[in-house]
């Protein structure tokens, strides 16, 4: 086991100019389930692969443990990688793809035979080692890419979106079914996703990364309540948070976009800066909204334009009544979405208007100008 530890990494592709990945510092402890997540061309893949070896670091430093493996080969590294195609050998069986790695490496067979026999029962394939990988699910094709990696008991995992070919019901159960055997087995593993809903669910921390650049890092609980910014607050939960641009009225101590009225306390108020431009971005997620009556003073009245009943839950999607909400980095002129969260089986139909607060601390405030958090 091992820590890990990137020290201002860089990556440039040569031609490009910017950085892949920009002076990339991150710390991951021994035995940490750390989740590498954001959208594509983030630079999530690539800071995966300078770790694996796979890339050049231009700049920077890459340590596994107290060990500079910037210019090492991937052999030399201690990793073993779980890919998203799964990389088996369709010719062999699953207990000749588990012990592949360990067989050019010259280990004895009856050690190889017990390291892949130990995994299968980890990992429930025991009954389909003499079967080909055309004989097996995707999930259990998983498996088996997971297999052969443990049977190396290396330092570090690196997984790159390893799920990302399984369908909805299977994703869900092998994702749960990785970080309990992570967990289980205690090593460190970097997992790389573009699905913010598998980085809550899986990480015991979430590195953000947007061009390249690190945005905040933190457990899954400190990214959904306290976002450092409005990338992170707009990538991070599912639906989204709502998150749009409103002008600040001192005289009334409100914030106001069309018809929404959102009231600010003294510390939001001062920290509103001339840079501003006497405005502020606030976001507020789907279950951070109540229902009032259309008499309530600082409501959010909404048309509802869509109602989708999940069941435990209903979410209520809709637009600003009159207009004026405009979503942040939508096209200019574009009427923003606003989507709530009530209990199921809501009286809400289509083309009704609701008016909606938001509830004691679920308000999120973001500075105009740099996007940061107050």
């Amino acid at each position: 086991m091992a820590t890990v530890t990137f020290d201002n990494a860089t990556r440039v592709y040569p031609g490009a100019d910017t950085p892949s990945v920009d002076a990339l510092s991150l710390d991951i402890a021994d035995g940490e389930f750390l989740v590498l997540v954001g959208p594509s061309g983030s630079g999530k893949s690539t800071a995966l692969r300078m770790l694996a070896g796979l890339e050049e670091t231009n700049g920077g430093r890459i340590l596994i443990g107290d060990k500079d493996v910037t210019t090492l080969e991937p052999r030399e590294r201690d990793i073993a990688m779980v890919f998203q195609n799964y990389a088996l050998y369709p010719h062999m069986s699953v207990r000749e793809n588990m012990g592949f790695a360990l067989k050019l490496a010259g280990m004895d067979k009856a050690q190889i035979s017990e390291r892949v026999e130990e995994a299968a029962r980890t990992l429930d394939l025991t009954d389909y080692l003499d079967r080909k990988p055309k004989a097996l699910s995707g999930g259990q094709r998983q498996r088996v890419a997971m297999g052969r990696a443990i049977v190396r008991e290396p330092q570090v995992f690196l997984m790159d979106e390893p799920l990302s070919n399984l369908d909805a019901k299977l994703r869900v159960q092998t994702r749960t079914q990785i970080a309990s055997l992570q967990r289980r087995m205690g090593v460190t593993t970097l997992y790389v996703t573009h699905d913010q809903t598998e980085a809550l669910t899986m990480g015991d921390r979430i590195a953000v990364l947007n061009f390249g650049v690190l945005q905040q890092v933190g457990t899954p609980r400190e990214l959904y309540d306290t976002p450092r910014n409005v990338f992170v607050a707009g990538f991070i939960g599912s639906p989204a948070m709502n998150i749009g641009t409103f002008t600040v009225d001192a005289a009334s101590r409100t914030a106001r976009a069309g018809a929404a009225s959102i009231p600010l306390d003294d510390a939001l108020l001062s920290a509103i800066t001339p840079a501003d431009n006497n405005q502020v971005v606030l976001g507020f997620r789907p279950e951070g909204l109540e229902l009032v009556g259309e008499d309530a003073e600082n409501t959010i009245p909404v048309v509802i334009d869509f109602v989708e009943e999940l069941g435990s839950d209903s979410y209520l999607y809709g637009h600003l009544a009159g207009g004026g909400w405009v979503e942040e980095n939508s096209p200019a002129g574009e009427t923003g979405s606003i989507v709530l969260r009530t209990p199921p089986r809501t009286d809400v139909r289509e083309r009704d208007v609701v008016h909606a607060r938001i509830a004691p601390g679920g308000l999120h405030a973001f500075s105009a100008s740099t996007g940061e958090r107050i």
